[in-house]
C-alpha cells in the first residue's frame, strides 16, 4: 500500500504546481516532496508529472490519478484528525495575519486569555496591510476582508467592514454638518491611495433604506494608512472615511464626530480566512472559535455596523 506522506506530496504538489509550494504546506523541503513523488512514480510505475526547469504540470495519467486518490486523502486525513485531536492539547506555533488596526486594537488584548487557556500554542502574529497566501506562505488563518477566496480555503464572516465619515470638533467648529454625503463635497477630505492600483477609490455611501449617493470629497492631504487618516482627522486636518472599528474608540471619547451619521460605506465583511476544515490542526481550530468566541461576546458586529449610528 502506498504511503500517506507519498500520496500527500503528490496531491498537494499538483494543487499548488510546484514542489517548493507543496513543501512550505506540508513543513517540508523541497527536495523531501520531489523524493516521495518520485517514490511513487516508482511504486506505480508511471509518470504522473512533466517536470521542467520552470514549471511541474501533471500528465494524462497523473490528472486521472489525482481525481481518484485527492477525496479519499482528505477524508484519511479527516479521520486521522479528528481522532489524534480528541485527547490531545493545542500547541504549536501559530501564525496569523492581521490588519494593524483591528489587530492591535481588538485581537492582541484577547491574546492573554487565549494563552492562558491554551499555553503550548506559540502565537506568531503579523500585523500587515496586505492579503496574504496562506498556503505559500504558511500561515495558519488571517484575519480581515476582501481576500480572494482561493481554492482549498474557508471565511468565516466576524463582523461587518464599513467606513464612516468623522471629524474632529475643532475641524467642524463654525462649519454647517451635512446632512446627506452630497454635503461632504466642500469640506476638505483626508484620503487614501489603493495598496494595489495606486488610485484613491471612488466610495459610494447607503443609508439603512438602501438609498445610495457618491462620495465626492475633495482630496487634500493623501495617505498610503489607515491610521494616518484617523491621526489627520484628529489633528482637525478635514474629514475622512475610515472603518467603524478605527473609529469607535474615539468617537465615543468624543475626539471624532460622526458626520451623515446614517450613511455608510460597506466594503464587505471583517472575516477569519483558513484552511479546509478538515486539514485543521486543533491549534487553528481552537483559535478560530475562540475569536468567533470574543466577536459575539463584545458584539462587535453590532458595535461594527456603521448601520447604526
Amino acid at each position: 500500500m502506498e504511503s500517506l506522506a507519498n500520496l500527500e506530496s503528490f496531491v498537494r504538489s499538483a494543487e499548488l504546481g510546484g514542489f517548493s509550494a507543496a513543501a512550505r504546506r506540508l513543513g517540508l523541503t523541497p527536495a523531501a516532496v520531489s523524493r516521495n513523488v518520485a517514490a511513487l512514480e516508482a511504486n506505480l510505475k508511471l509518470r504522473l508529472f512533466h517536470r521542467s526547469t520552470r514549471s511541474l504540470t501533471l500528465t494524462e495519467a497523473g490528472e486521472r490519478f489525482l481525481l481518484s486518490v485527492r477525496d479519499h486523502l482528505e477524508g484519511l486525513q479527516g479521520a486521522i484528525a479528528e481522532i489524534s485531536n480528541e485527547h490531545a492539547e493545542p500547541a504549536g506555533v501559530l501564525k496569523v495575519s492581521l490588519p494593524p488596526g483591528l489587530g492591535t486594537g481588538y485581537i492582541l488584548p484577547m491574546l492573554p486569555d487565549f494563552m492562558k487557556r491554551y499555553p503550548l500554542v506559540q502565537p506568531e502574529w503579523m500585523f500587515e496591510n496586505r492579503q496574504v497566501d496562506l498556503i505559500a506562505e504558511g500561515y495558519d488563518a488571517a484575519i480581515g476582508g476582501g481576500f480572494e477566496l482561493a481554492s482549498g480555503l474557508v471565511a468565516r464572516p466576524l463582523a461587518p467592514a464599513h467606513l464612516v465619515a468623522v471629524a474632529s470638533p475643532a475641524y467642524m467648529q463654525g462649519r454647517v454638518p451635512p446632512i446627506d454625503p452630497a454635503g461632504l463635497a466642500g469640506m476638505d477630505g483626508i484620503v487614501m491611495k489603493s495598496i494595489n492600483t495606486g488610485r484613491i477609490p471612488q466610495r459610494q455611501m447607503r443609508n439603512a433604506a438602501g438609498v445610495e449617493q457618491l462620495v465626492d470629497l475633495a482630496p487634500k492631504i493623501v495617505v498610503n494608512d489607515p491610521a494616518a487618516m484617523r491621526g489627520a482627522a484628529l489633528l482637525g486636518l478635514g474629514v475622512t472615511l475610515i472603518s467603524k472599528p478605527d473609529a469607535l474608540a474615539y468617537l465615543d471619547s468624543g475626539e471624532l464626530i460622526r458626520l451623515v451619521p446614517s450613511w455608510y460605506v460597506d466594503i464587505g465583511p471583517i472575516s477569519i480566512y483558513y484552511a479546509n476544515k478538515r486539514l485543521l490542526p486543533l491549534k487553528t481550530r481552537v483559535f478560530i472559535d475562540f475569536v468567533i468566541e470574543a466577536f459575539q461576546r463584545q458584539r462587535w458586529p453590532e458595535r461594527f455596523a456603521g448601520s447604526i449610528g
